[in-house]
């Protein structure tokens, strides 16, 4: 499913329709360079065209760094490894490109030096089958799907992730299929690491797909599958976000005139807390496999993306180099996400700092002295102070708002603490206290490459209790805190000089206002109001 199969389409209206078409590539225009430079058959027709509105960049040499050719200048950002890498990587070089191929554009590069035809197609209007190892991320091309005895409306079973769904001849493509090849990759078999469950049945079939022979539904459109972790849950969701992204630079294609298909297998109804999130990557409803249940669908180009829990994958449990700071894949997501969101950043203030402060409306996580806290901030003038609590009342598209005017971001250990990928570059995440759980988001805020706080004295927190966890007995993350308040101030003006001297923050400052000492009243009132947010 490349960009390319869209150019075909519509080059026979270039003439008359052209604004029209570049419009919906709609790309974040810093990002478009990187596009031209893997199209640049679209860079060619950019030049001649006197429509297209991206001539200002043509000349621009940027890459991503999973090209054939990509100096290291040219790319995005390039990480950070100057900390020690605690006896993980033999010298510095190793280091970095440790964290480049695992947690960077490097993963992508080596998902696509990976790609093995497994179904060769032999004629005109075949179909094929590309997996890179272990199946962790496939394309196919007019594949057959038989759902005729999934049963999943009328199941009983809530497993979302069951493995029973096809059988023998009950997937496949006109191709022929290297078995051996295919066996070999299922090392990897689980629900979220691997599709190999789903593939492992694949068949050589008599019939041609691509004519919608035997098939109940066919999509002629590009068409993603995907399996979801928990859509409750910020952190974990955004990983399933995430390799969706990274999976369409593997394809080379950020069109949204696509189907989403949700391979969810249970009847339960799926919950997701950020369904917005869904018009980054299409314009069209995400379809779940239930409503497919009892059919045999045909796809022309299908394309089954990285998934949220493979192993040494992003961002879950993933073991991170230490020592490095700052993923241009995640930059460039949250980039990309932001910018087909509509989402502004509105400052810096000319003269203040932003904080948020999240609270939760939960039993468990706290903050007892949460009014004390936010009074001692405002009684310094430097701070502009938001206390909120992300629930279901607060539109998802605000939360973004929100996050991503936020200088300094403050939350105890939870999934709320996700938003850190929305905040400016100068920004500073604050995990009030870690409930004992110290890598989850100090790695996420090394990939985003944001600088990352948490308490550092224990003997200036209270705990109420033990905590209550249902199962495990005492545990750190079933109880509520309270925290000293000069200890906390002494956090907040120490994240606050991080900002302040962040060249980011400074040159955003002076963009906007001039010089500081120059600066008017009257620039103020262009202030973010974030009382409405």
């Amino acid at each position: 499913m490349h960009f390319w199969m869209f150019v075909v389409i519509v080059i026979g209206s270039i003439q008359t329709d052209m604004a029209i078409q570049w419009s919906k590539i709609n790309l974040r225009p810093s990002h478009m360079p990187f596009f031209f430079t893997n199209n640049p058959e679209l860079r060619a027709m950019c030049e001649h065209d006197v429509t297209c509105p991206f001539k200002d960049v043509l000349n621009l040499t940027r890459c991503w760094g999973y090209e054939s050719t990509c100096p290291t200048s040219d790319r995005l950002i390039n990480p950070d490894c100057s900390g020690d890498s605690r006896y993980w990587a033999q010298n510095k070089s190793e280091q970095l490109e440790k964290f480049w191929s695992t947690a960077d554009f490097g993963m992508v590069l080596e998902r696509r030096r990976e790609m093995k035809t497994l179904c060769e197609p032999l004629q005109q209007g075949d179909s094929s089958l590309e997996c890179c190892r272990y199946l962790r991320y496939c394309r196919a091309r007019n594949i057959y799907i038989d759902f005729s005895s999934a049963d999943i409306i009328h199941g009983i079973d809530r497993n979302r992730y069951r493995e029973d769904i096809l059988g023998p001849n009950q997937i496949g493509g006109h191709c022929q299929l290297d078995v051996n090849a295919l066996k070999a990759e299922g090392e990897h078999k689980s629900p979220l690491q691997s599709w190999f469950a789903e593939f492992e049945h694949f068949t050589s079939l008599n019939f041609f797909p691509s004519k919608g022979e035997g098939c109940d539904i066919v999509f002629d459109k590009p068409t993603y599958l995907i399996k979801l972790d928990a859509g409750i849950n910020m952190y974990h969701h955004f990983c399933d976000f995430v390799n969706l992204y990274a999976s369409q630079h593997i394809n080379n294609s950020f069109d949204t005139d696509v189907n989403i298909i949700m391979w969810d297998t249970s009847p339960m109804p799926y919950g997701d807390f950020f369904s917005l999130t869904w018009k980054v990557f299409t314009d069209r409803p995400v379809i779940p496999l239930s409503d497919l249940d009892g059919k045999k669908i045909c796809i022309n180009d299908a394309v089954f993306p990285l998934l949220a829990r493979m192993r040494f994958g992003l961002y879950y449990n993933m073991p991170l180099m230490p020592g490095c700071v700052g993923s241009s894949l995640i930059k460039a997501f949250s980039e990309h996400v932001l910018y087909r969101l509509g989402v502004r950043q509105s400052g810096p203030l000319r003269d203040q700092i932003r904080i948020t402060l999240l609270v939760r409306g939960t039993k468990y996580r706290n903050i007892l002295n949460k009014a004390e806290l936010t009074s001692a901030m405002k009684t310094d003038g430097e701070f502009e102070v938001t206390v909120i609590d992300f629930n279901k009342d607060v539109p998802f598209l605000n939360q973004i708002q929100i996050s991503h005017n936020s200088d300094i971001f403050i939350g105890i250990h939870g999934s709320g603490l996700t938003h850190m990928l929305f905040q400016p570059d100068w920004a500073v995440v604050m995990e009030l206290y870690n409930c004992e759980d110290p890598g989850c988001y100090s790695d996420l805020a090394r990939l985003r490459g944001i600088r990352y706080m948490t308490w550092e004295k224990k003997d200036k927190l209270i705990q109420e209790d033990e905590g209550h966890h249902p199962t495990m007995g005492a545990h750190a993350k079933f109880t509520n805190y309270a925290f000293d308040v000069n200890e906390f101030m002494r956090l907040i003006y120490k994240a606050a000089d991080h900002v302040r001297s962040h060249p980011e923050f400074q040159r955003a400052r002076e963009e906007k206002y001039g010089s500081v000492e120059d600066a008017n009243s009257e620039q103020e009132t262009a202030n973010i109001d974030r009382s409405e947010l």
